[in-house]
């Protein structure tokens, strides 16, 4: 038998309580004072509804008194009176307390990159305002967060003294040694992630409204993308013949892959189309998901990726067991302090150049858009092509992939 309580009922697994107006009260009041009560539970549920139910009393009889000083007539001037605000079970939770909360409701749907740049923010604010009631953040504590992040430098957590720091702190430790600052499109990305958080708060029900949706990053953000590999650069990778990348850096300059879409390639995700060759399917698997449903697709394989298949790579399994990543990002970080000739540039810089080769070699924007894994913009209103066609074909992709050319086999 299911639990039943007065003035309160549960909707999927939550509480709402719901109390009607007097009918005379109703033209100032508004029907009934309704509330989620953020609980599944019957026995807090019923003493939530205790609470609410003395809040309610002093609602009517605060309107009545309203009504007294009107000369007890419902006139259309009471309408235009302050009208009350619903109440809410007041919440005593610290901002640190809902910073850990939201990190663990973030884990469970975002992955690993994009949650270690939540779990920053997170951090910096749970540092800063983390002892304070979230019902007592205020603009003023907005304006004193923009303040510090404007203030904080890119490197600053690499230093030993900011172990243990919090956001105020940390932003004097960067004025102290180092003159640049985050970058304004970082700044932007820190503060939504912290908006983000207290629109989380207003839909949990513990504040009413979000105290710094009004505040904004001064600086616009100016995206600074990564160079595009030169041919230079291409070959002096190869040259390189580095034991843990050499293998990934091959797929990316030859089917312009995502170092996660290759670190998560699977043996059995390599078939073959009889005389067209082989291909890779990019498709989410146990190792990785992917960034969005345009990335998935199937790429044929180069002649020199199928020769590395053949001579190299396992049979079954992970084709780079080792790889992920994190790995691939230190390996060619280690690579651009050893060359400086790749300064400046990532290994997403491969991906760049494999497009750019489709660029120069005249291939139709929404070829290599599905190639790569991009939304295509293949009609002006995006509706033709997106909705209607089933894409090019493998003999289409074949031929643009067997006119990409590596610089160490371009001969003069």
């Amino acid at each position: 038998m299911s639990t039943q309580l007065r003035y309160a009922y549960k909707r999927h697994t939550t509480w709402i309580y719901r109390r009607s107006y007097p009918k005379r009260l109703q033209p100032i009041l508004g029907s009934a004072l309704k509330q989620s009560l953020r609980t599944s539970d019957a026995r807090q549920a019923k003493q939530r509804v205790a609470e609410l139910n003395i809040k309610f009393d002093e609602i009517i009889a605060e309107a009545n008194a309203r009504l007294a000083s009107a000369d007890g007539e419902l006139s259309a001037n009471l309408v235009t009176l302050p009208t009350f605000k619903h109440p809410v079970v007041s919440s005593i939770a610290t901002t640190g307390d809902l910073c850990d909360r939201y990190l663990q409701h973030a884990s469970q749907r975002l992955r690993s990159g994009s949650f270690k740049s939540v779990r920053f923010a997170m951090d910096l604010l749970h540092s800063h305002l983390g002892q304070i009631p979230i019902r007592d953040i205020e603009t003023g504590h907005g304006r004193d967060t923009l303040r510090c992040i404007g203030q904080l430098s890119p490197n600053v957590r690499k230093y030993r003294a900011a172990d243990g720091l919090g956001l105020t702190e940390l932003a004097q430790l960067s004025q102290e040694l180092e003159d640049t600052s985050l970058t304004p499109q970082t700044q932007h990305r820190i503060w939504d992630q912290m908006s983000a958080f207290l629109d989380w708060c207003v839909r949990e029900g513990e504040i009413e409204v979000n105290p710094w949706e009004c505040l904004r990053v001064d600086e616009h953000p100016i995206p600074e993308p990564y160079k595009v590999l030169t041919d230079r650069q291409v070959e002096l990778l190869l040259q390189t013949k580095d034991r843990a990348l050499q293998g990934a850096l091959l797929f990316g300059l030859l089917t312009g892959l995502r170092s996660g879409e290759i670190a998560g390639l699977m043996a059995d995700e390599i078939i073959s189309k009889g005389n067209l060759g082989r291909f890779a399917v990019v498709q989410p698997n146990s190792v990785r998901l992917l960034k969005s449903r345009a990335a998935e697709r199937v790429v044929p394989l180069h002649p020199r990726l199928e020769q590395l298949l053949d001579r190299a790579l396992p049979r079954s399994g992970r084709l780079f067991p080792s790889l992920t990543v994190d790995r691939v990002v230190k390996g060619y970080a280690k690579l651009r302090r050893r060359h400086p000739e790749l300064r400046g540039t990532v290994f997403h810089g491969t991906r760049k150049w494999f497009i750019t080769q489709c660029e120069r070699t005249g291939v139709p924007e929404h070829y290599t858009a599905s190639l790569v894994g991009h939304q295509s913009a293949r009609s002006a209103n995006k509706l033709t092509y997106a909705l209607y066609s089933a894409g090019i074909s493998d003999a289409q992709k074949r031929e643009i992939i067997d006119q990409i050319r590596l610089p160490e086999l371009v001969t003069a």
